[in-house]
């Protein structure tokens, strides 16, 4: 599934709101979002209005969006100054409230993010918490709904696995085989099926330039003449 990464930043004027500690973060926290806005609007409205609630990305059918940096904290998780708001990173899957394709495509999307997030920061699996882990609150709901929280970490884990690649075999290259003193053999020989009369034309010279199958050729006929 192919997704475009954006940013549109929190504007730092709202950090004493939003965001007001810098983070190291050490944990990924999935949501789901209960509405059915895109990943734009979601992020358009959270970095507009004056809520505390506030998230590291949003993410659609098309676009894995982010408003907060890595390296300051969201208010996502409802666990006041515990981990989830202290210590991870706040991502929102779209379309959560109605299902179908369009969130299908933007769960997909989270599952390819979050794995590239866990690669790059050299993290596990265990790293991937729900909302529902910091403060008991039923989120991600339509995964939960859907009884799929251990098969979507399934997913994230194969995406993380390196992709294979099958090398073709190469076609084996064909190589002059011919020693030097062979066609100079051959050389000598066609120079003297010349002066006899056996060939009309006198090829001795263009041996060191043929191909060996041009070269095998020529002797080929040459014999042929003799016999």
């Amino acid at each position: 599934m192919a997704y475009v990464f954006k940013q549109n930043l929190l504007p730092t004027s709202k950090y004493s709101i939003k965001s007001p500690y810098t983070m190291t973060p050490q944990y990924i926290t999935v949501h789901n979002t209960a509405n059915d806005a895109s990943a734009a609007n979601e992020i358009k409205y959270m970095i507009t209005n004056d809520n505390q609630v506030s998230y590291h990305i949003a993410v659609d059918d098309k676009e894995v969006i982010q408003a907060i940096p890595y390296n300051r904290n969201g208010w996502h998780c409802g666990d006041g100054q515990g981990n989830g708001n202290r210590k991870s990173i706040g991502i929102e899957i779209c379309y959560s409230k109605s299902g179908g394709p369009r969130y299908s495509a933007a769960e997909e999307n989270a599952v390819q993010y979050i794995a590239s997030l866990l690669k790059q920061y050299g993290w596990g699996i265990e790293r991937v918490k729900k909302h529902q882990d910091w403060n008991g609150k039923y989120c991600p709901h339509r995964i939960l709904n859907e009884n799929r929280w251990n098969s979507f970490l399934k997913r994230i884990e194969e995406a993380m696995k390196p992709t294979t690649i099958i090398q073709q075999k190469e076609e084996p290259k064909v190589t002059n085989t011919l020693t030097s003193t062979a066609k100079e053999d051959l050389k000598g020989l066609l120079k003297e099926t010349y002066q006899k009369g056996i060939l009309k034309v006198d090829h001795s010279e263009k041996v060191c330039s043929m191909t060996d199958g041009e070269a095998l050729g020529l002797l080929i006929s040459v014999v042929k003449r003799t016999l």
